[in-house]
């Protein structure tokens, strides 16, 4: 297994996503080289429009469909590391291999021309989701990277495009991570595997959005919320260069929050500037479901940014835009 530090080139696939364009811009500014894949010529030109000052520090390459064979063979060649993003995230689907066909494929392509022709490759990095492990628990419950969600694997294989949508994303996410997972303990190639799990990701938008439907869909649940954080982007440069992470399922999450704990961020009066119009409701709390960072924090000793902050960001990056 080989470090990526930089100047090394990374590539990032579907670089144009609300999680990716901040990963590019901190890649950047780290001094690594990014090479990025899109799907459209005009995805592309936004990214290397943004990122002018970079030079040819940034490029970007087309690729139109990520379930192709061969659709990563030339653009993982040359880089050193590769962070993986590219996946649907969508509620409004008629059956669920309309997510687990891309998840999944999209995956495995990626690994299979990184074990190919990436060559030079040290390490990949897949943006997983918390979505991966969360099943329904009786009282408060504490998920850690041991954890697999089969309760949306059992809901999706018992009642297929009747299941609800939420488990059809839950199974995409899950499978996608465990096939990645089995297809690293038989590759052939010197790279060794990270996968970071991500619950909601809050914070200002970078990404090209044509209006409030084309939004990212943390952000379009704020927004659908309280309307109608560059939370942890840091860490993927930590994920690609530090040893102790090869081969681990890391958890990001800042900690726990029900929803009216963000109206009361939102509507705080010390806020600047003030969102009066978030919603009231119930101060009651559910037992919680909470996201264990501890091996987050231990391997990369990375503070996240408050709820406030990350609500209030998100809610005026969407308002600036439209």
């Amino acid at each position: 297994m080989t470090i990526v530090n930089p100047p090394a080139k990374v590539l990032v696939t579907g670089a144009n996503g609300y999680i990716a364009v901040w990963i590019c811009r901190i890649l950047l500014e780290k001094g690594y080289s990014v090479r990025g894949t899109v799907r459209t010529p005009s995805k592309g030109d936004y990214l290397k429009k943004l990122f002018e000052k970079e030079g040819e520090r940034f490029e970007y390459v087309l690729v139109e469909d990520i379930t192709a064979e061969g659709a990563f063979d030339e653009a993982v060649k040359g880089v050193q590391g590769v962070l993986h993003t590219a996946s649907p995230v969508a509620m409004a689907i008629k059956h669920p291999d309309e997510l687990i066909k891309p998840a999944v494929q999209g995956t495995l392509s990626v690994l299979t021309s990184v074990d190919k022709y990436g060559t030079e490759v040290g390490r990949v990095v897949i943006t997983s989701s918390c979505a991966a492990i969360l099943e329904p628990h009786e009282g408060g419950y504490v998920y850690t990277e041991k954890d697999w969600n089969d309760f949306s694997l059992h809901e999706v294989e018992q009642k297929s495009e009747k299941a609800a949508p939420i488990h059809q994303y839950r199974t995409s996410k899950t499978l996608a991570e465990q096939n990645a997972w089995r297809f690293e303990k038989e590759k052939t190639g010197k790279w060794d595997l990270v996968t970071i799990l991500p619950p909601y990701v809050f914070g200002p938008l970078l990404q090209e959005t044509a209006g409030k439907d084309s939004l990212n869909f943390s952000a379009q649940l704020i927004y659908d919320a309280v309307v109608t954080p560059k939370t942890g982007e840091a860490l993927y440069s930590y994920a690609g260069k530090l040893e102790e992470a090869g081969g681990e399922r890391i958890i990001v999450s800042a900690g726990y929050f029900a929803w009216q704990d963000l109206y009361d961020a939102l509507s705080s009066p010390s806020l600047d500037p003030p969102f009066p119009d978030a919603p009231k409701g119930s101060s009651e709390r559910g037992a919680p479901l909470i996201y264990s960072g501890d091996l987050c924090n231990k391997l990369f000793g990375i503070g996240f940014r408050g709820l406030r902050e990350s609500a209030r960001d998100t809610v005026f990056s969407v308002r600036e835009r439209h």
